[in-house]
């Protein structure tokens, strides 16, 4: 079953905000390069996007599921735009989606290795 699992957050300064979220809510955060870090708990993790070519416009809900090549074609038959196709992640493998509202999401499945 499809379940939200993510929530990506585009930001200015990775470090900035480790410190704020952490001094907030007690948070720790694992690095994944100079500009990406992400809470690994395991429920609803948080990541910081300081990536300016990488990072969204918004907030990016991430939705895991079993079979990402499925999820594609549902995705696309129930009427969303994939305006980024499926690419290789630390972690997995994932695609971002515009659905008819003009909302962007990504659906992921994870690593064999990491489920």
């Amino acid at each position: 079953m499809a379940k939200l699992v993510y929530l990506e957050l585009p930001v200015d300064n990775t470090e900035q905000s480790k410190a704020f979220y952490g001094a907030a809510f007690g948070w720790g955060f694992t690095d994944f390069g100079p500009t990406y870090a992400a809470t690994t708990s395991g429920d609803t993790d948080i990541g910081f996007q300081a990536d300016a070519t990488a990072k969204t416009a918004a907030l990016l809900p991430v939705i895991l599921v079993d079979d990402l090549e499925a999820a594609l074609a549902a995705t696309v038959a129930a009427g969303a735009t994939i305006i980024m196709p499926i690419f290789a992640f630390p972690g997995g493998r994932r695609f971002h989606f515009v659905d008819p509202d003009g909302h962007e999401l990504a659906v992921m499945a994870s690593n064999p290795a990491q489920t």
